[in-house]
């Protein structure tokens, strides 16, 4: 297994655990396409994930963010990347 260095695995970690806690407000969960989730991560790499468009924090005081469709797309494939199987 390759070696990741620790800024590389907070983000990752951290994208994997937001899209895991992801809820949806009115929409059922399995036909819902707008998620979020509660931010109570490291605040630099919620602002990295922001800048880059994985997430949207809205307002700073904001307490969840958005998973965008790109945020969406990497969480999937860096679950697939470590062998985490998504909810069914």
């Amino acid at each position: 297994m390759e070696h990741t260095e620790a800024k590389q695995a907070m983000k990752e970690l951290t994208m994997m655990l937001i899209y895991l806690s992801r809820f949806c407000e009115r929409e059922k969960f399995a036909e819902a396409k707008h998620f979020y989730a509660w931010k109570g991560y490291d605040f630099d790499v919620l602002n990295g994930l922001d800048d880059e468009d994985l997430i949207r924090q809205g307002s700073r005081r904001s307490k969840s963010v958005y998973l965008t469709e790109t945020g969406k797309e990497y969480a999937q494939s860096l679950l697939e990347k470590y062998g985490i199987d998504d909810w069914k």
